[in-house]
């Protein structure tokens, strides 16, 4: 049988509720991000940069646009006859079929696939987070630490940690607790959701778990105690880059903001380990002869005849003449006409907002639904 030594698992069937309007009609991976990306894009590279070229993608909720804008891999040149990306949903068997009732039980119900390539390692990925990563280096920890388990960690503020799942771990690395969302928080050590298994490992751990009537079938709250609880061994490798879990409007809209710092934190212009994106195919962006931009990102097919400043214009977007745009992120094919102001906001897909009208005045985030006819000011959101 033809073996591969590590495969991927990108778990991309979360609803992204806390996104509100911009999940609404769309799976939260494939929502928009700096212009020309989708967030998938960041996980989907990550895996090419780091020459993983089989990669389940797992999808649950709203996959239309997401399967369409992955289709056969090419991006990311993922479009291979043996291994390449395939798109996951829940499907009938014998059994019966349900819903993915959790994280864990997703890739449960996808051990099928896993046993097809035979792998020594599976990688689990979250489909939703904006970050750089080479998972080499984390594989190479893992072997060398002989781990059951390895689980990337990064570290946060302490005032924050009690947001986040938490490892406490010895000197070593080898993680001895793990606290989910903890009040009184002992380190500041929070997991990424990015998991390397030993494939043999967690397929009895997944199997176990399934027997349990209890358990809510996700690796957090159920595997991770229960391979901690078997003396499984569990290494926290530790990530010094760009992390960021875009499950707010209000961190989707940092994230993007992030982008303009001069100092940006995450390289989307070195020549190495790219982001790379579906292409288009768009004229080039005109900035017209009374136009003003000022450290904005500006993408392919964009017109722009106003006042642009520290925002983020998606693809085919229009900005009419003596209209301001600031501190905004427009997704694609937004009309702004003459004379609209728009202030710290997220416009979503197709909005067209009517001459003169202002949205927002930088007190607070506002948010436009995609396809909204605007026609009256939107102060707050």
């Amino acid at each position: 049988m033809r073996k591969k030594e590590i495969i991927a698992m990108i778990l991309a069937g979360g609803q992204g509720t806390r996104l509100k309007a911009l999940t609404k009609n769309n799976a939260k991976p494939a929502v928009p991000f700096g212009g020309k990306y989708r967030i998938i894009d960041f996980v989907l590279s990550n895996c090419a940069n780091s020459s993983i070229d089989t990669v389940g993608v797992l999808t649950q909720y709203q996959p239309l646009i997401l399967n369409a804008h992955i289709g056969i891999g090419m991006t990311w040149d993922l479009d291979r006859k043996f291994g390449g990306v395939r798109i996951l949903p829940p499907y009938q068997h014998e059994a019966g079929g349900n819903w993915y009732k959790g994280t864990a039980d997703a890739i449960y119900q996808n051990i099928n696939y896993i046993d097809y390539y035979n792998p020594e390692y599976v990688l689990v990925l979250s489909g939703d987070h904006i970050y750089k990563m080479d998972y080499n280096p984390m594989l190479e920890y893992h072997k060398e630490k002989k781990a059951d388990c390895t689980i990337a960690v990064i570290e946060v503020p302490m005032e924050e940690a009690s947001r986040f799942g938490i490892m406490n771990t010895h000197e070593d690395g080898r993680i001895y607790e793990f606290e989910e969302k903890p009040k009184k928080p002992k380190s500041n050590l929070a997991s990424m959701g990015i998991y390397i298994f030993n494939w043999n490992k967690l397929k009895h751990f997944l199997k176990e778990d399934q027997k349990d009537p209890t358990s809510s079938n996700d690796f957090g709250k159920n595997i991770i105690p229960k391979m901690l609880q078997a003396g499984a061994k569990l290494y926290a490798y530790r990530f010094y880059g760009y992390w960021k879990d875009v499950g707010t409007v209000e961190s989707y809209w940092e994230a993007n903001m992030d982008l303009l710092k001069e100092d940006c934190p995450i390289d989307l212009y070195e020549s190495v380990n790219k982001i790379y994106a579906f292409d288009y195919s768009l004229p080039p962006q005109y900035i017209g002869p009374e136009a003003s931009v000022k450290n904005s990102m500006i993408v392919d097919g964009c017109i722009i005849y106003g006042e642009v400043e520290n925002s983020v214009i998606s693809r085919g977007v229009y900005i009419g003449k003596n209209a301001k745009v600031k501190d905004s992120v427009i997704l694609p094919n937004v009309r702004i006409e003459d004379g609209a102001v728009v202030i710290k906001s997220v416009v979503g897909n197709g909005v067209r907002i009517r001459e003169g009208i202002r949205v927002g005045d930088g007190s607070e985030i506002v948010l436009i639904p995609e396809n909204k006819d605007v026609k009256e000011n939107i102060i707050k959101g």
